[in-house]
């Protein structure tokens, strides 16, 4: 069996089992986590998040881009256009962690320069090889964003080896 016949197989499973129609587009914590595509480091099963709790926004290494927050925007602008907003009650979740793959970009500038969007002189500040650096960096970057307001941020370090999180940044 194949990849995709394995995963439409589970998914079947889990349309039997688990399936629930009466979720929302909402999420019921009023809370969006910001990580890494790493497999070992699944947001919701790493923070035991239940469906529907949270809406979660993974790429390299989990940080705050500027591509990043013009998707936070974006879906702020969603949820106006819903009749809500993100705002104060909201809260955003930074979450880093150790033996990050983007740490193997740490000799390649140019490559950095273009993700974050800033000139090589200043990758220093975004602290690559440092996950409690840099979640204190990205947390900052968000708690900045104008566009952003009231919401609470705040920034954590997963550990690959134990499997505990260590709040770095409270909210």
């Amino acid at each position: 069996m194949g990849v995709v016949e394995t995963l439409t197989s589970r998914n079947a499973d889990f349309a039997a089992k688990q399936f629930s129609s009466d979720l929302r587009l909402m999420p019921s914590l009023k809370t969006i986590v910001i990580g890494c595509v790493d497999p070992r480091v699944d947001p919701n099963a790493v923070l035991g998040v239940a469906p529907g709790e949270v809406a979660t926004i993974r790429n390299v290494g989990g940080r705050v881009t500027p591509g990043l927050l013009r998707e936070m925007v974006m879906l702020r602008k969603v949820v106006q256009a819903g009749g809500g907003d993100i705002g104060p009650g909201w809260e955003f979740v930074v979450l880093h962690h150790t033996d990050c793959g983007i740490t193997r970009l740490e000799g390649q500038p140019e490559m950095l320069s273009e993700f974050f969007e800033m000139d090589q002189n200043q990758l220093a500040e975004q602290a690559v090889s440092d996950p409690e650096a840099a979640v204190a960096h990205d947390v900052a970057a968000l708690r900045a964003d104008t566009r952003l307001p009231g919401v609470r941020v705040s920034g954590l370090v997963y550990d690959v080896n134990t499997g505990l999180v260590d709040t770095v940044v409270k909210p």
